[in-house]
């Protein structure tokens, strides 16, 4: 089903802003639909076809429908996206080229009687653009109760507003979930701000606030409620949304809208919603957000100070072998607290995996050991992942590139490294002067949508002959290979790149999506 914008770019003549404000009507015309207890449609003109001549029976294309929540709806068929000749809507095409309010009926087959249309001609500036059509059995039912012929009223006002390009209200922001709607309460006052009239659940809003004096009258500082939003509203025909808190435990949404007539404000529509609980929930989320960073926070602090701790104690260990399995924990360690540092900045379980890999980066390029200059580099991006893919997929990641940096382009197996060799990239194979090439270590993230790739490759000394990822005994690439395993459930590739290639080593991990979810 294409969007009203999309409607509007490939059938009709709209200028960008034209559509911005069919945009904000449809974005604000629930109000519309509710008040008049109506179906409401908005249709505009067909563009002709490029070369086609221009018949007498232009057509009309429905940008927009939207029902009533307060009555059932006459109109059970979807029409977004329908195209009618004028012929056949004449009173829409009347109001269309009249630019004025016209009333008919047509004749409902589901109901077998005749059911009023109202069409409502759409200004923007002084240029009817479109036509607002209200089908409704609301009228025709004989007397109506008090809040009825009120609502019906202020939609008179609204669509008088409609008809003069005062309506919706330039660069409003409309159309949020928590914004008041009609059921939620309905009250309006006169040009200087003294109610007439308060729906049912309008006074229920009021005792909640623990009103109960008749508000008919009465302003809303006689109310002893906070009244600056429709001071503000009133003075500057201009709508505006408050939050006003009577008690610390009661919380009410006001959504003032102005009612012009011809540039003058002769009073406003009140929607008050109470959002108490909802606030109580916002105010919930926020404190266990809280607590979960300052778990993080913690966390990442308790692993930095192991992480310190094992670096003292290699400083002090004589034993090569020890200080160097010391090294490699205090790394794996440090890699881990690079989650837990950035989830305790956002409370969010997702983690942007490029800050994780510019400090991975940055420890590897920090450990180089070899007498050859080494450049990392990086492309691409996984987005935000889990935590509990953010986590093994580091580790991983710092292991192959420390193994890169720190094998791959030593001038003999083993040289130059404090781990023992066999250990992955550069424990073999044919040897490269290193002295005088550039070692080049790339990564690349992708996100192919079904699956995340993780691909690293060095132009290093390569693999040992007949190496196999899957029988290393290796305690570094061995907990790659369990981590991709296990925990992320995904798959690795290790080998060796021909010498016509460039040579060196690479290695593809991929993850599923599904193992983050």
């Amino acid at each position: 089903m294409p969007t009203p914008a999309e409607l509007a770019q490939s059938q009709t003549d709209l200028a960008p802003e034209e559509l911005g404000h069919l945009q904000r009507l449809l974005g604000s015309w629930s109000v519309l639909a509710d008040l008049s207890f109506s179906d409401l449609l908005l249709v505009v003109p067909v563009r002709p076809a490029e070369g086609a001549p221009r018949t007498e029976d232009p057509e009309m294309v429905v940008l927009g429908q939207i029902r009533p929540t307060n009555r059932p709806t006459l109109v059970d068929q979807d029409l977004v996206g329908q195209t009618i000749n004028e012929t056949q809507w004449a009173l829409a095409a009347r109001c269309l080229h009249s630019g004025e309010i016209t009333r008919g009926s047509i004749h409902h087959p589901m109901q077998g009687e005749q059911v009023p249309v109202e069409t409502i001609p759409v200004r923007f500036g002084d240029v009817v653009i479109a036509v607002l059509l209200r089908v409704s059995l609301a009228p025709l039912k004989g007397p109506t109760s008090m809040y009825e012929r009120t609502y019906l009223d202020v939609f008179e006002r609204l669509a008088d507003m409609v008809a003069q390009s005062a309506f919706p209200y330039p660069e409003e922001d409309v159309g949020t979930e928590e914004a008041p709607r009609v059921g939620d309460g309905v009250v309006v006052v006169d040009a200087d701000g003294r109610v007439e009239f308060a729906s049912p659940n309008a006074m229920n809003a009021f005792h909640r606030m623990g009103i109960y004096a008749p508000p008919e009258g009465r302003r809303f500082g006689d109310l002893d409620i906070e009244e600056t939003a429709i001071d503000w509203a009133l003075t500057n025909g201009r709508p505006v949304v408050e939050e006003v808190e009577r008690r610390p435990d009661v919380i009410v949404l006001l959504h003032c809208i102005p009612l012009l007539s011809h540039d003058v404000v002769t009073g406003a529509m009140i929607l008050l919603r109470d959002v108490t609980d909802v606030r109580r929930l916002d105010r919930l989320l926020l404190s266990k957000d809280a607590a979960i960073r300052e778990v993080h926070h913690r966390v990442k602090n308790n692993l930095q100070t192991i992480s310190s701790l094992l670096s003292l104690q290699a400083r002090r260990v004589d034993e090569r072998a020890a200080r160097v399995a010391l090294q490699e924990a205090e790394r794996r360690v440090r890699s881990i607290s690079l989650v837990h540092e950035i989830l305790s900045r956002d409370p969010s379980d997702q983690v942007p995996f490029a800050e994780i890999v510019v400090s991975l980066v940055q420890m590897a390029e920090d450990s180089v050991v070899s007498s050859q200059p080494i450049v990392i580099t990086t492309t691409g991006d996984l987005g935000d992942v889990t935590a509990d893919v953010a986590t093994p997929l580091a580790v991983t990641l710092a292991e192959l590139l420390q193994n890169a940096v720190e094998h791959a382009f030593d001038p003999e197996p083993g040289g130059g490294s404090e781990r023992p060799s066999g250990d992955g990239a550069g424990t073999g194979g044919d040897t490269k002067a290193a002295d005088n090439v550039l070692g080049h270590v790339d990564v690349t993230l992708s996100n192919l949508g079904s699956e995340l790739i993780v691909a690293v490759r060095d132009n290093g000394r390569g693999l040992p002959e007949g190496f196999d990822i899957e029988k290393t005994t290796s305690l570094g690439l061995s907990i790659v290979r369990d981590l991709v395993a296990s925990q992320l459930e995904g798959r690795i590739a290790m080998e060796a790149i021909p010498a016509e290639q460039g040579g060196g080593t690479s290695v593809v991990i991929s993850v599923p999506v599904r193992a983050h979810r």
